[in-house]
This record gives C-alpha cells, sequence and structure tokens, in this order.
C-alpha cells in the first residue's frame, strides 16, 4: 500500500494575511531653491529681476545685472552690467548698460559698451549704438545704427602740431623732392 511520509502529513498553510496599511505622508515638491548669484572673475554678483506684473516710472539704475519682464518708463543706466529685456518686457527709456539683450519691447534710444542683441521675438523703435550690433532674423527694428567702438579703442585725432604724428608719419620721397 501506500506509505505516507511525515512531508505528506504537512498541516496546511494558514492564508496570507494583508500587510497593514499605513498610509505614506504626501510627498512635498522640494522648495525651489533661490538663485545664486553668478561667479564671474572670482566675484559675485548679483542678478535682478522686474516681474511680469511689475510697472516702473522714472530712473533705474544699479550696479547688478538686470532682466525686465514687466514694464519700464523713464531711463535705464547698468554702464557696467547686463539688461535683458524678455519677452514679456516693455520699455519706453533711454537705455544705457554694458549688455543688451532684447527679447521684448523698447521704444528709446539703446547704447551699449559691449553689444546690443535683438533676439527673433524683440522689436526696437530707437536709435542704436554700441561696437557690436546684432538683429537676428525675424526680429522688428526701425531707427538708426551706430557702430561705435568704445572710447579707448578709438585713435586719437592727429593735431597739425603734434609732434608725434610728424615722427610717426612717413612721408613719401617724391613730395619732398623739390621740383624746378
Amino acid at each position: 500500500m501506500w506509505n505516507k511520509k511525515e512531508d505528506d502529513i504537512r498541516p496546511p498553510e494558514p492564508p496570507a494575511r494583508p500587510a497593514p496599511h499605513h498610509p505614506e505622508p504626501p510627498q512635498r515638491a522640494p522648495a525651489a531653491p533661490a538663485p545664486e548669484p553668478v561667479r564671474a572673475g572670482g566675484t559675485m554678483e548679483q542678478n535682478g529681476r522686474i516681474g511680469k506684473s511689475i510697472v516702473i516710472r522714472g530712473e533705474l539704475s544699479g550696479h547688478e545685472d538686470l532682466t525686465i519682464e514687466g514694464t519700464v518708463e523713464g531711463k535705464i543706466e547698468l554702464k557696467e552690467h547686463h539688461l535683458i529685456v524678455g519677452t514679456t518686457g516693455k520699455i519706453q527709456a533711454e537705455v544705457f548698460a554694458k549688455t543688451v539683450n532684447i527679447q521684448g519691447e523698447v521704444q528709446g534710444n539703446v547704447r551699449a559698451e559691449d553689444r546690443i542683441e535683438i533676439a527673433t521675438s524683440g522689436t526696437v523703435k530707437g536709435d542704436l549704438v554700441a561696437p557690436r550690433i546684432i538683429i537676428a532674423d525675424g526680429a522688428r527694428f526701425k531707427g538708426s545704427v551706430d557702430m561705435d567702438k568704445p572710447a579707448e579703442a578709438r585713435p586719437r585725432p592727429a593735431m597739425a602740431n603734434d609732434v608725434r604724428s610728424a615722427v610717426t608719419t612717413p612721408v613719401p620721397a617724391e613730395s619732398r623732392a623739390v621740383k624746378a
């Protein structure tokens, strides 16, 4: 006959119990880190931002790079820093900065020490003065362009009584000969 072994006489396993339900706390989105200052040449520089809903009337000046997404009317002066006019930025002002990047609208003259760049989405009605000017295909521009070099890069005009100009300027031999 058939012999039963101990292994064959195992008690049935109890049904599996569901694990106790412990709801996990809701996950929070990590907080956005504060914008960090940009390091340029080992120094800390700040970046300012004017949001879409901000309107400024008057003079705006500072010693940090600036992005404008809102509206500014008057004068903007950031001579040693960069200015970005964002796609929602609307400027009615005279602008002076080291570099100017225009993605929105500017009505007024723009002067930069290094360069002016008008992006495809940018519109400018005013005169541009900078050693380098970039106007992207599709950008709108009405005004004049003056690609003036910075003052220190311009050659000094020679004066009639300037000794250095007489010494350094060679005179052709034909003009020195006396014709009889």
